[in-house]
């Protein structure tokens, strides 16, 4: 290779090492400067949601302050560590914010924030994502219909197992005609995170919970 070819190459590697390296460089820039503000965008949609499942004045510590780390569990079929917050009243535990998954659902999963109070009680529920049909699967949706409300007050002590199904299933939730699959993943989801926390309640409310506190343990 002569001399010349040889220069050429060099410059064309140096070059293109050089836009590689502004180009990063560029990328890097951008994603520090704009890390806070998605981070703090994020954060307040999230406490948006908190708002509608559990009222302002029962506690008066700053949920996302209190954020826990569940390992992956059957019951909230979370697969990969999901978060949980912790409300709290005088330093009291009130209740707690959980994430679970159906996997059960018509056309994949839907992913729901589930509040539930120290007596076991639920406070609220909302569906974060899901791919349900337009039109039928998405009266889960609180923007589209209260359906989702039905579970309320709702607890394992007050409603019993059998009870814990669609009403053309034999038990107490009602649903859209047509449309029986998705309420029958959400009214499961909703059994098993109040199962998931009555099995857990002490270390949630403890504030004691940990990768290695539930670690293994396959609640089913």
């Amino acid at each position: 290779m002569s001399d010349t070819l040889i220069k050429h190459a060099l410059k064309t590697a140096s070059t293109l090492t050089a836009f590689a390296l502004v180009g990063t460089a560029i990328l890097a820039y951008i994603f520090l400067i704009t890390r806070a503000p998605i981070e703090a965008s994020e954060a307040e949609a999230r406490l948006a949601l908190f708002s509608q499942i559990l009222p302002h004045d029962v506690y008066d510590n700053d949920l996302l302050k209190t954020e826990l780390v569940i390992p992956p569990n059957q019951l909230l079929g979370n697969r990969t560590p999901s978060k949980a917050n912790i409300a709290t009243l005088g330093n009291e535990p009130v209740g707690i914010i959980l994430e679970a998954i159906a996997h059960d659902g018509y056309a994949g999963d839907i992913k729901l924030l589930i509040a539930i109070r120290a007596d076991g009680s639920v406070s609220g529920v909302r569906v974060l994502t899901h791919k349900e049909t337009p039109g039928l699967g998405d009266y889960i949706e609180i923007e589209r219909d209260d359906w989702i409300t039905q579970f309320n007050n709702e607890s394992l002590m007050k409603t019993v197992a059998k009870d814990w199904a669609v009403v053309k299933d034999g038990g107490k939730f009602e649903y859209m005609a047509g449309a029986t699959i998705t309420p029958r993943a959400v009214v499961k989801a909703v059994a098993k995170a109040l199962q998931f926390f009555n099995e857990n309640k002490s270390r949630l409310l403890e504030n004691n919970i940990a990768d290695k506190a539930l670690q293994g343990k396959d609640n089913s």
